[in-house]
């Protein structure tokens, strides 16, 4: 089993390389926020949150399909997007994400997730623990 501390996550974050330039990073809000604010300070790119939901907190399915909380208030016009998103189970909600990126505007999109199927991964692993993560 790999290292999933807090230092280990970053260090992966640290190496990662991308093939193509971007021009914005969008996290998926709320689980994105964390990965998508480090991948800023290694890219220095602008951060927007796309507000979506599909499970609670406990990782339970909440609806059938995600859902948009926010309209998207920010420009994805002609632009190429780091999608972000901490974990990808299914799909669905980076795939809703995509789509509504796409039909706004955006040119490119490549996805970014900490655990799971996407164009650039950290981990695929059935179980995963977030670091970051507060046991309140």
């Amino acid at each position: 089993m790999s290292d999933k501390s807090f230092e280990a996550v970053k260090l992966r974050l640290e190496e990662i390389t991308f093939e193509e330039p971007f021009d914005l990073i969008v996290a998926i809000a709320n689980g994105g926020i964390v990965p998508a604010a480090l991948l800023n300070q290694k890219l220095g790119l602008d951060l927007q949150l796309l507000k979506l939901n599909l499970r609670d907190s406990q990782q339970r399915q909440l609806y059938d399909k995600p859902r948009l909380l926010e309209q998207i208030n920010f420009d994805v016009q002609g632009k190429t997007i780091l999608l972000v998103e901490d974990r990808v189970k299914t799909g669905n909600t980076l795939n809703f994400a995509k789509d509504l990126l796409l039909e706004a505007g955006a040119k490119t999109i490549k996805t970014f997730a900490v655990n799971g199927k996407a164009d650039y991964c950290l981990y695929d692993e059935l179980c995963f623990r977030f670091p970051w993560i507060l046991e309140l």
